[in-house]
C-alpha cells in the first residue's frame, strides 16, 4: 500500500515538474497592448466588426492594424481611446441608429389567424409568414428585443418592436436578425422615417392596415428636396437627401411618415447683409419669409421648417439657422 503511494507520489510530482517546465519553455508572450485595447472595447462580442469577438478584434487592431472606429457598438468615443491608445487618427463616421419601418401595431392592423406558437418571429414566419395579414408587418414576437446586447427595444402593448434611440448604438444585430427585413440604420441626425415596406398596392395595405403607405404620392410632390421616390407601390426615402425639413410629416393621410418632434430649428435674416433680392422668398416653400425688394426681409418663426434652401441659395450669405428657443446657440452662419 505505502508503495503505491509513493508511486503515486512521485508521479504527481514529476508530472507537475513537466508541466512546469512545458508552461515556461512554450510560453506565448502577449502584447500588453492587447490587453489594453481589448479593455476599451465594449466587450459586448457582437461581431459587428467582422471578427468572432472582442479579443479577436483587439489582436487585429494591434497586429493586423485593423481599424480603431470598427468597434460600432462602442460608437465614437471608442473610436477615439482606441486611436489616442494606438497613436493614429480615428475615422469615425454619423452615428446611426435602427428604425423599424413598421407602424401597424394590434390596432392598427389586422390578422389571419391567432398564433399561439413560440414567442419568436423566426418561428412565426414559417407558419404563412406569420399571423398578420400584412406579410411585411412587424410580428411583434420579441426576436429583435432577445438579440439586443444594450437592452435598447421593447416590445409595446400594441405588438411593436420599439426602439430607443438613446440606448441603440447602431450596431446592427437586430436588422440582420429580424426575419422580416424590416428594420433599418438610418442616421441619427436624419430624424424622419417612411415606417412602412410593404411593396402592395395602395387598396389591398389599406385593407390590412390603417397606417401603411398607399402609394399616393403626396409626399414626393411636397418634398422640396427630391429625397422620396416610388419603388413598386411604396415611398421610399433617401437620407442622404432629406433636409428634416418635415413638410412631408402632416401631409401623409395615413400618418406613416414619422420625424422629429417640433419646434424646428429656423433660419434668422443677417440685417447688415441682406440685399432684398427676393431669391428667398421665391423659394421658401412654406411662405415664411417676406419682404420688399431691396429691403431687409423678415423670417416667421411660426411657419419656418428649417429646410434651410433660403440658406443654400442666398447670393449674400445673409441667412443663418438658429434653434427654435429664446435662449439658443447659433446652429450655423
Amino acid at each position: 500500500m505505502w508503495i503505491a503511494i509513493f508511486c503515486l507520489s512521485g508521479l504527481g510530482l514529476l508530472a507537475s515538474l513537466g508541466l512546469g517546465f512545458v508552461s515556461r519553455r512554450f510560453v506565448v508572450e502577449v502584447d500588453p497592448r492587447i490587453e489594453a485595447v481589448e479593455r476599451v472595447l465594449s466587450g459586448t462580442n457582437c461581431g459587428v466588426c467582422g471578427y468572432p469577438s472582442c479579443s479577436h478584434f483587439a489582436r487585429a487592431i494591434v497586429e493586423e492594424g485593423a481599424p480603431v472606429s470598427g468597434c460600432i457598438a462602442g460608437g465614437e468615443d471608442t473610436a477615439l481611446a482606441l486611436a489616442k491608445l494606438m497613436g493614429v487618427e480615428a475615422v469615425t463616421g454619423e452615428k446611426k441608429v435602427a428604425v423599424v419601418l413598421c407602424k401597424g401595431g394590434k390596432e392598427e392592423s389586422t390578422t389571419k389567424f391567432t398564433y399561439r406558437g413560440v414567442e419568436d418571429c423566426k418561428a412565426a414566419v414559417i407558419i404563412s409568414d406569420g399571423d398578420k395579414a400584412c406579410s411585411y408587418g412587424c410580428l411583434g414576437l420579441g426576436t429583435c428585443e432577445k438579440v439586443c446586447p444594450f437592452d435598447a427595444v421593447e416590445i409595446s402593448e400594441d405588438g411593436l418592436a420599439i426602439i430607443d434611440p438613446e440606448k441603440c448604438t447602431g450596431c446592427g444585430i437586430c436588422v440582420k436578425e429580424c426575419p422580416k427585413g424590416i428594420i433599418q440604420l438610418v442616421p441619427v441626425e436624419k430624424g424622419v422615417s417612411i415606417l412602412c415596406h410593404s411593396d402592395e398596392k395602395g387598396s389591398e395595405v389599406q385593407k390590412k392596415c390603417a397606417v401603411g403607405c398607399i402609394a399616393c404620392e403626396i409626399c414626393i410632390r411636397v418634398c422640396p428636396f427630391d429625397a422620396i421616390t416610388m419603388e413598386g407601390n411604396l415611398a421610399v426615402l433617401d437620407h442622404e437627401r432629406c433636409r428634416v425639413c418635415g413638410l412631408c410629416i402632416p401631409r401623409c393621410p395615413t400618418e406613416t411618415i414619422h420625424g422629429r418632434d417640433w419646434p424646428f430649428p429656423h433660419v434668422e435674416i443677417i440685417e447688415d447683409r441682406c440685399t432684398g433680392c427676393g431669391i428667398c422668398t421665391m423659394i421658401c416653400p412654406v411662405d415664411a419669409i417676406e419682404g420688399e425688394e431691396k429691403e431687409v426681409h423678415m423670417v416667421s418663426k411660426e411657419r419656418c421648417v428649417g429646410c434651410m434652401l433660403c440658406v443654400d441659395r442666398c447670393p449674400e450669405e445673409a441667412i443663418r439657422v438658429k434653434a427654435q428657443s429664446d435662449s439658443a446657440s447659433e446652429l450655423a452662419a
